[in-house]
C-alpha cells in the first residue's frame, strides 16, 4: 500500500471553535470553567481532572504528529438493510448524524504518523449515532486492521461506543466476528494492538475489539462494561459493586493494563510502540 497522494489536511473540530466568553460546567466537580482553558487542557478539567468527551477530530489531533491524518474509506455511506423505523427512520438518523459529525460515519480510520513512526489509527466519534457500531463502522475497522497487517505497522484503535447499531440488527452483531478475525490475522503476522478504551466503551464494541488488544490503555474513569448494571443486577439477581464498570475497578482486576490521563496519552503510546515494535 502507498501514502495517498491526496493534499493533506488538519483535522480541527468545528464545534470546538467557541467565543470567548463561553463558559462550561464540569460534570465532575461542578466548577465552572473558561472554555479556552479548558480547551488548552486538551477538555480536562484543571479542578479535578474530569474528562470532558472530545470528538474524533481532536483525539486524532491529539496523538497524531501536526495533527494530520490520511484518512481511509471516507466514501463508505450506513444503508437501511432492515427498514427500520423507531420514533424516526434510520435513514433519518444517519442523515441528522451526518450534518452534525460529518459522513466519515462513527469511525474515523486512516495513516498517520505518532512521533515520527507509522501508524494505522481508527478513532470512533461519539457524536455520531451513540458512536454505535454498524457495517461502515466494522468495515473500516476491518480494513484497516488488513492494511496494517499488511504493511506490517501497529494499530491504535480509540473506543468511544454504545455498542451495536440497534437499528442493523444482525448485520451490526456480525461486526463484532468480522473485527476480531481481522484483529486475529493482525496478531498472527506479529504487529502490535494497542486499544484505548474512553468514556463510554460499551456493548458490541467491548464484547469485540476494544478488549482484543496487546495492550488495553483507559482515560480515567471511563465507563467500560457490556450490559447496563440494571440488566446485570435483575439477571444475577445481586448487588454489584460501586463502580464495577469504571476503569479503574477494571484496572484492579486485571481487565485494563494502564489507566493513562488524555493529556499522557501520547507520549505512553510512543514508549509502548517504541518497545512493541
Amino acid at each position: 500500500m502507498t501514502w495517498f497522494k491526496k493534499p493533506k489536511q488538519k483535522l480541527v473540530s468545528q464545534k470546538r471553535e467557541l467565543a470567548a466568553d463561553v463558559w462550561v460546567k464540569c460534570d465532575g466537580c461542578g466548577e465552572i470553567l473558561y472554555e479556552r482553558r479548558l480547551s488548552e487542557n486538551a477538555h480536562v478539567c484543571p479542578e479535578c481532572g474530569h474528562h470532558f468527551r472530545i470528538p474524533a477530530d481532536e483525539y486524532i489531533a491529539l496523538l497524531l504528529d501536526d495533527g494530520f491524518l490520511e484518512e481511509f474509506d471516507t466514501h463508505l455511506r450506513s444503508t437501511d438493510p432492515l427498514g427500520f423505523v423507531d420514533s424516526k427512520p434510520y435513514t433519518e438518523r444517519v442523515k441528522a448524524a451526518i450534518e452534525k459529525v460529518g459522513p466519515t460515519d462513527a469511525i474515523r480510520t486512516g495513516r498517520g504518523r505518532l512521533d515520527d513512526r507509522d501508524v494505522y489509527l481508527g478513532a470512533m466519534d461519539f457524536g455520531f449515532i451513540g458512536g454505535s457500531m454498524g457495517s461502515v463502522v466494522g468495515e473500516k475497522i476491518r480494513r484497516l486492521a488488513d492494511r496494517a497487517t499488511e504493511e506490517g505497522s501497529p494499530l491504535i484503535l480509540i473506543s468511544a461506543s454504545g455498542g451495536a447499531r440497534m437499528q442493523e440488527g444482525i448485520f451490526s452483531l456480525m461486526q463484532m466476528a468480522k473485527t476480531a478475525a481481522a484483529l486475529e490475522r493482525l496478531a498472527e503476522d506479529g504487529n502490535p494492538y494497542i486499544s484505548v478504551l474512553t468514556h463510554p466503551t460499551t456493548g458490541g464494541v467491548t464484547a469485540s475489539y476494544a478488549m482484543l488488544g496487546d495492550v488495553i490503555l483507559s482515560e480515567p474513569e471511563a465507563l467500560i462494561g457490556f450490559a447496563g448494571p440494571r440488566v446485570i443486577k435483575e439477571t444475577i439477581r445481586q448487588d454489584l459493586p460501586d463502580g464495577f464498570q469504571r476503569a479503574e475497578f477494571l484496572l484492579a482486576h486485571g481487565m485494563v493494563d494502564r489507566i493513562v490521563p488524555r493529556v499522557e496519552m501520547k507520549p505512553v503510546l510512543s514508549t509502548l510502540l517504541h518497545h512493541m515494535c
